[in-house]
């Protein structure tokens, strides 16, 4: 499913342009920027399921790395740094991979 499905065109542009910088991501402003703190728990699983590019259920350290490239293809590869916070603030069961519960739940902290 392609994001714009889910999310506003407009509102992904202006959320890749906010963190176009490395080392600028900060999860918590994107998910607000982008929309997904609006979504239900439900699209918010689909969002999961189109980042989740091997279909392994659960979105690994690499794909986190190009997480905004699934947002659109003119996103910007995270950097190590951002990869690795981001993947310390979801994964809260330690297992170095965030599943479907902790993205959801990490979207609507």
């Amino acid at each position: 499913m392609a994001m714009k499905n889910l999310l506003k065109e407009d509102d992904i542009k202006k959320a890749l342009d906010q963190f176009k910088a490395a080392d600028s991501f900060d999860h918590k402003k994107f998910f607000d920027v982008v929309g997904l703190k609006a979504l239900s728990a439900e699209n918010v699983k689909l969002v999961f399921k189109a980042l989740d590019v091997d279909a392994s259920g659960f979105i690994e350290e690499e794909e986190l790395k190009f997480v905004l490239k699934g947002f659109s293809a003119d996103g910007r590869d995270l950097t190590d740094k951002e990869t690795k916070a981001f993947l310390a603030a979801a994964d809260k069961d330690g297992d170095g991979k965030i599943g479907i519960d902790e993205f959801e739940a990490l979207v609507h902290e």
